[in-house]
């Protein structure tokens, strides 16, 4: 089997002292010969999202090792949105991508690895690590590490997003003490990715739909054993790859991009879904861009009945079938290019030729029934967002806001006024200077969006900010609007009481001011100081891009 670059560190006399590292290790000649497989995973304690990836880089390597290559693991960083959520922490969620994207890149080009299989677990590591396989371009297969198990509460499934709620019900009087201590311990019972439709599960589809990770391997739980088998699976797929030259961006073509929007549109998935999509399709040399996610939610119904904005979690969706099951119902509709080519050596439609929606269940409905005509997300442009912005529309029941403008210049003094219940029905939320430069790191804002919520006012407020939001928010939320503020954008300009209308079902979002009037504003307008003069964020403002260009840096 041709190695197209483990040869530079293991053939000839002068790589003695390479091959005497490698029987330090206990590797024979056998090993030192044969194809060298990275298996590199985001493992680690920090988050219930990755604690099981250990366990499952394991069983990939033995399938490695059954095909006749030798398998190197090593691991990368991932941070906890969750964990990080709600206060400074959080500058260094979006961050993190870069940083694994990095790191792989660094591990497989000092070694001379010749393919890849890479597992990641948490919002961050999944693009992270499939954006990491279209910049080297070498064989490549991914696996996700699984959903966490659905938790119990008063006699309903919730998930973390219920806690984060809890959160502000509680400020507001809604619920105990006793109860909420009741939902802390209840909502998170294993390990696994947070169990909506959120980010982590949204790029798990997007993963299968674009073709890089195995037919269904995105479905079962992080604790089902039957994760292993799909670990290994990956193992001996991924020197098939090799065998056949088959690459990353063989697979990650304009048209796999084009499913990979769908299935996240159809799924009523992330926001972030704008942020990741279009760095992906970055590293592969190909330009996506928010008006081809527009383009592409419009045209692609809302199938799958899933939280937040539904009623399932993504353990229901393994109970129907997995993702499969989803990519059928669209590829039988004809809102999938089954001709991409993917992992398994075979097309997309040839994956599903075998597969059925089952009867007698509701969590994934024919589009002749669907939840909605149009996709979960929607893109605003207007005086206040030239560069756009965008919203998920799945299980929003309010779609257009007037009201006067409460502006804050950080998530931190937002949630201090909405904890003090000091924002009001009609008010629009204007938080700014948290976009990936001014933040920078562009925070997610889950526990500001779920505290309103929680005290009653999701449908009676509107949220905007240049930062972005958790895959769990839900309600009247626009974020990634750029230009950010603290390039001048004109969320920079807005003041209090100044009126805003939104309507997200035309797609627009504007300040009700003249352009005189902005420009008269931009004259004295001073970009904020930055927070961090040295370290990897004050590096990462200085090079990242737009939130609309997936917030790259280069």
């Amino acid at each position: 089997m041709e190695r197209p670059r483990s040869t530079e560190v293991t053939e000839g006399f002068e790589r003695a002292p390479q091959r005497a590292f490698f029987k330090a290790m206990g590797l024979t000649d056998s090993d030192i010969h044969r194809p060298w497989v990275g298996v590199a995973s985001t493992w680690n304690e920090a988050t219930p999202c990755n604690l099981t990836l250990d366990r499952q880089a394991k069983a990939a390597k033995e399938g490695v090792k059954a095909a006749g290559g030798t398998p190197r693991e090593f691991v990368t960083i991932a941070v906890s949105d969750g964990i990080a959520m709600g206060h400074e922490g959080m500058k260094a969620s979006l961050v993190s991508r870069e940083v694994i994207v990095d790191s792989v890149e660094l591990m497989m080009h000092a070694h001379r690895y010749d393919a890849l299989v890479g597992l990641a677990g948490c919002d961050k590591s999944l693009p992270g690590m499939l954006m990491a396989m279209a910049r080297l371009n070498l064989p490549s297969v991914f696996l996700y590490g699984g959903t966490i198990l659905p938790g119990k509460f008063q006699g309903r499934d919730v998930t973390i997003v219920d806690v984060y709620e809890g959160v502000g019900a509680h400020a507001a009087g809604k619920m105990t003490d006793k109860e909420l201590y009741e939902l802390e311990c209840n909502a998170c019972p294993s390990a696994g990715s947070c169990g909506g439709q959120f980010t982590a599960n949204t790029m798990a589809c997007v993963a299968e739909a674009i073709g890089m990770a195995l037919p269904g391997s995105s479905s079962p739980p992080a604790v089902e054993t039957q994760r292993d088998k799909f670990a290994y699976a990956c193992g001996e797929t991924v020197m098939k790859l090799l065998e056949k030259n088959i690459r990353p961006r063989d697979i990650m073509t304009r048209e796999a991009f084009e499913n990979a929007i769908a299935i996240a549109a159809a799924t009523g998935g992330s926001t972030n879904i704008a942020l990741h999509i279009p760095a992906l399709a970055h590293e592969a040399g190909i330009k996506i861009t928010l008006d081809d996610i527009e383009r592409i939610s419009h045209r692609t119904p809302i199938i799958a009945d899933l939280k937040p904005g539904g009623r399932y979690v993504a353990l229901d969706v393994h109970r129907v079938g997995g993702v499969p099951v989803i990519m059928k119902v669209l590829l039988d509709n004809k809102l999938l290019h089954g001709g991409c080519l993917t992992v398994t050596g075979k097309t997309i439609a040839e994956n599903l030729a075998g597969v059925k929606l089952p009867a007698d269940q509701d969590v994934v409905l024919p589009v002749d029934r669907a939840l909605r005509p149009t996709g979960g997300l929607k893109i605003l442009r207007g005086n206040l967002a030239p560069e756009g912005a965008v919203i998920k529309v799945a299980g929003v029941k309010k779609l257009q806001h007037r009201g006067p403008a409460r502006c804050f210049n950080s998530e931190g003094e937002a949630m201090a006024a909405v904890q003090g219940m000091k924002i009001r029905p009609g008010d629009v939320v204007v938080i700014r200077y948290e976009g990936p430069r001014g933040g920078p790191g562009m925070r997610e804002m889950l526990a500001v969006t779920a505290a309103i919520v929680g005290q009653g006012l999701g449908y009676e407020t509107c949220l905007i900010t240049d930062g972005r939001f958790s895959g769990g928010t839900r309600g009247l939320c626009i974020g990634h609007v750029g230009p950010e503020a603290q390039v001048g954008g004109p969320i920079a300009l807005v003041e209090d009481g100044d009126m805003i209308t939104v309507d997200a079902d035309k797609g627009t979002m504007n300040v009700e001011l003249s352009d005189e009037q902005l420009a008269a504003r931009r004259k004295k307008w001073q970009p904020k100081t930055p927070m961090y003069p040295h370290g990897v964020l004050a590096k990462y403002a200085k090079l990242v891009g737009p939130a609309c260009d997936g917030a790259v840096t280069n």
